[in-house]
């Protein structure tokens, strides 16, 4: 059955009002909580803290299931995390261990190859540092002054060294001051190996930045990039110590490019590796 037409057109304007009048009461209301705000601020305080007592434990509540969901997440990161982690250290210990099994067998070989040559031990090495005053480097000569002589154990033909590699070795020993040939003098001759196949030439110096390989049988067995360390022939200097790589290989020319840099050194250790080498026999005992 259908409404009668006044009726629904009562009804229309009966909302329209309702629209109006509540819209009319908000902006009432609006004005009323400025004047009350402005009139009485401590009653708006009070009001304020109220709603926010009341509303705080709701938006815990609402928070709780967040934050657990967040932390649970965050304990699964972490746990995947730490997996990962474990498989990494136990692959690590897995080669350390293999490292340790091949240190033990070479250990027990070295010690009984020892035992089989009846090989004498070489005597163990001591060094005194000192700091470089002087670089009396020129076109004629290249060798520094450094703040360690005869007081201090320092004796001619004894190894000059640094972090990087060999500088050169003792030249004169004063009482309390040294000079040091450096290895790039034109009076430096050092035996050498060359490369990993060891082959055997005298690093000669020239006064340049670059000393050069004399007497190496093969021009072709000298790359750049090799490694040039002393040989050990005539006890100049014992074996292994590292000098420098070869630079250039041009015209049967080969240089090398030693790891010490001469502008760069500040202090050095002067090593005594207790050689009986000629320099070592030409020196006078340490007083």
């Amino acid at each position: 059955m259908r409404a009668p037409t006044g009726q629904i057109s009562r009804l229309g304007t009966l909302k329209t009002l309702l629209q109006r009048f509540a819209f009319l009461s908000l902006i009432g209301i609006t004005f009323a909580l400025m004047l009350i705000g402005k009139a009485d601020t401590i009653l708006v305080e009070r009001a304020r803290d109220a709603v926010s007592d009341a509303v705080t434990p709701v938006l815990r509540l609402m928070s709780s299931p967040a934050t657990v969901v967040a932390d649970f997440v965050n304990n699964l990161r972490e746990l995947a995390a730490i997996r990962e982690e474990n498989a990494e250290l136990r692959e690590a210990n897995g080669r350390l261990l293999q490292w340790q099994s091949v240190a033990q067998r070479l250990e027990s070989e070295n010690k009984s190859l020892r035992d089989l040559t009846a090989l004498v031990p070489e005597p163990s090495a001591t060094f005194v540092t000192a700091r470089v005053v002087a670089d009396t480097g020129g076109a004629f000569a290249q060798s520094i002054l450094i703040t360690a002589g005869q007081s201090a154990g320092v004796r001619k033909g004894q190894v000059v060294m640094t972090g990087e590699g060999l500088v050169g070795r003792v030249m004169q020993a004063g009482l309390y001051s040294s000079r040091v040939l450096l290895i790039t003098d034109i009076n430096s001759r050092i035996p050498v190996l060359v490369g990993e196949a060891g082959n055997r030439a005298i690093l000669a110096g020239d006064n340049g930045m670059r000393p050069r390989l004399l007497f190496l049988g093969n021009k072709t067995a000298a790359a750049p990039g090799d490694k040039v360390v002393t040989s050990g022939d005539a006890e100049a200097f014992p074996p292994g110590l590292p000098i420098g790589q070869v630079a250039s290989v041009e015209e049967g020319a080969v240089e090398v490019e030693p790891f010490v840099v001469r502008d760069k050194i500040q202090s050095v250790r002067v090593v005594d590796y207790g050689l009986t080498g000629i320099l070592a026999q030409q020196a006078p005992p340490a007083k």
